[in-house]
């Protein structure tokens, strides 16, 4: 096997244990990320909120396909 092939095998086994874990703690992980969005907007007065409102939305739905990639449903 080459260094590609152990890193793909490698990466494959990481997406599996990111995806179980983001299952078994996706309530915490959300409200992690409110949490620092809003602290984050906070100290900035509001200056990014826009930006910080879409990247916020952009993480939780990463979180969302990680958390249902296992149940064989298609994710668009």
């Amino acid at each position: 096997m080459g260094l590609m092939d152990n890193l793909k095998a490698k990466a494959g086994q990481m997406k599996g244990k990111a995806g179980s874990l983001a299952q078994q703690h996706e309530a915490r992980i959300e409200r992690g990320l409110e949490k620092a969005a809003k602290t984050v907007d906070t100290k900035t007065k509001g200056k990014y909120s826009g930006k910080i409102e879409t990247g916020t939305g952009k993480a939780k739905d990463v979180l969302n396909r990680l958390s249902h990639m296992d149940e064989g449903k298609p994710r668009s």
